[in-house]
């Protein structure tokens, strides 16, 4: 018997599931709020989860991340009352194990239903914690649990690997701890510098070649994938790769054998491949200068690596992590740090992420010689520098303008569009009534004008509207059904009939 969780707030829909749960000799919760819902995930036992997408508190589909970090996390289900392809997408990248518009059919329901609890059923069975050796890898916020989880992954299996971010999350870091942790941990860890690798000498490198085989080659020299043999061969910077290498590439992931340069016998490798890439590889594959065959077989097991601008919680263990590094290496006593410090930090945005990261770090460690507490001020100038000036164009975007400045207008990929008059209790009357009332009623009033504005400015056109606004596009259709609002004009946008005989 499992145990269901439903986070909707139309009563009608969760009474359906509820008796749905029940019909199916399940034990079912129902409660209207991501708020409440996740206050009931914390207390564990919840074995799936059905959830709305629009909820008075937000959208369920940012909640997604915290419910997945959960200790044995459950299966979710989304329920929305509208079609969205991106919200589907969405859905599923942040893995759900279905996404069911509403009404849905019973049968339909059901089937989902049983479908992930025999699924959970099973990972049970198969899957217990797992203890990684992770040197070196710091992190705690979602994003990275996320991602050890996808390690504890791959280091029991033997599919390919491939390891996607920017410059500097570490990439090659993970690779290794991945290697560390599977059965190939005691055999070699060899890597291919893709971008190092020169037309002419790129075969003899990766393939090696027989005493003769060209000019200079005085004896017989292995190559790095003979060198991987019985381990794991990364390939850093698998974008850069020529495209002719990556044509006789494919043949040695296909086939494990390979032909030396200048000799007559095949060779073979059994080689774990893994690669890393901070390029957009399908969209290589579409402009022609990846191929797709090879995108195939290196991307068995995705791993996407999140930058230090998203994870800022991560920047306090890892400075600790690394001025202990430091501490260490220099035989000084352990440092301190002053909270600013930290508070400069979070300010950047790191596009070097960690490895700019620990770079500046050991630059503040320098610079503070012997005192025993890191302030800001050993910071490099031009961190400071950059987080002061965005601290102080802060307020100045956010300031509301003069009544006699000019009025307020959306502007559309840099152009002021039709300037909007500024709300005055004479033109608005709902806002003379909400004035009275709470803030909350005003709020409401300011947000449904605005969204009115909004759809009109733009010609009910989405894209332009999410520009203009800087709503994301799950974020802006859900404020939009909250207003019973939609491109056509009021009450299109509204969310389907709930309760209807056989359907969900």
């Amino acid at each position: 018997m499992g145990n269901i969780l439903i986070i909707d707030d139309d009563a009608e829909v969760r009474e359906t599931l509820l008796s749905l749960t029940r019909r199916t000799r399940h034990a079912g919760e129902a409660v209207g709020s991501i708020a409440a819902g996740l206050a009931r995930l914390r207390e564990g036992g919840v074995d799936i989860v059905f959830l709305d997408v629009t909820l008075p508190d937000g959208n369920g589909l940012d909640a997604l991340s915290e419910i997945k970090a959960l200790h044995d996390s459950p299966e979710v289900i989304i329920l929305t009352g509208r079609g969205d392809p991106d919200g589907a997408e969405l859905a599923i990248q942040g893995g759900v194990w279905d996404y069911l518009l509403k009404p849905s059919p019973i049968k339909e329901t059901i089937l989902a239903l049983e479908r992930a609890l025999k699924y959970r059923a099973g990972k049970r069975g198969t899957c217990g914690p797992v203890a990684l050796v992770m040197e070196d890898v710091v992190g705690r916020s979602r994003a990275m649990r996320v991602c050890f989880d996808a390690v504890a992954g791959a280091a029991g299996a033997v599919s390919s690997v491939l390891i996607t971010g920017e410059t500097g999350t570490g990439k090659e870091l993970f690779a290794r701890t991945i290697h560390r942790n599977s059965p190939r941990a005691n055999k070699p860890f060899v890597v291919v510098d893709c971008a190092a690798l020169t037309e002419t000498l790129v075969e003899s490198t990766l393939f090696g070649h027989r005493k003769g085989a060209f000019t200079g080659a005085d004896s017989d020299r292995v190559g790095l994938v003979k060198l991987a043999d019985g381990g794991t061969l990364f390939l850093d910077e698998v974008g850069e790769m020529p495209l002719n290498l990556q044509k006789a590439f494919l043949r040695v992931l296909q086939e494990r054998r390979f032909r030396p340069v200048g000799a007559s016998q095949e060779v073979e490798s059994d080689f774990r491949l893994m690669s890393a890439t901070n390029r957009d590889l399908d969209a290589m594959v579409e402009q022609g200068g990846f191929r797709s065959d090879l995108l195939y077989r290196i991307k068995t097991i995705p791993i996407s690596l999140p930058p230090l601008r998203e994870r800022l919680e991560d920047i306090k263990p890892l400075c600790v992590f690394r001025v202990g590094q430091l501490c260490e290496q220099y035989g000084l006593p352990l440092k301190g740090f002053d909270q600013d410090f930290f508070h400069v930090l979070e300010g950047y945005p790191w596009p070097g992420n960690v490895r700019e990261l620990f770079n500046v770090l050991e630059q503040a460690f320098v610079a503070s010689g012997a005192a025993r507490t890191l302030y800001s001020m050993h910071l490099p100038q031009d961190i400071r520098i950059k987080v002061a000036k965005a601290s102080l164009r802060r307020p100045a975007s956010d300031a509301s303008p003069e009544p006699a400045a000019q009025p307020l207008s959306l502007q559309q990929n840099g152009q002021p569009q039709e300037p909007v008059e500024p709300p005055c209790c004479d033109t608005w009357p709902e806002l003379t009534q909400a004035m009275n009332d709470t803030l909350k009623s005003c709020k409401d009033v300011l947000e449904r004008r605005y969204l009115e504005t909004l759809l009109r400015r733009t010609g009910g056109d989405m894209q332009k509207a999410m520009e203009a606004s800087g709503l994301s596009r799950s974020h802006l259709y859900a404020l939009l059904k909250k207003w019973n609002l939609s491109a056509d004009g009021p009450g299109v946008g509204s969310a389907d009939p709930v309760g209807s005989s056989g359907s969900v």
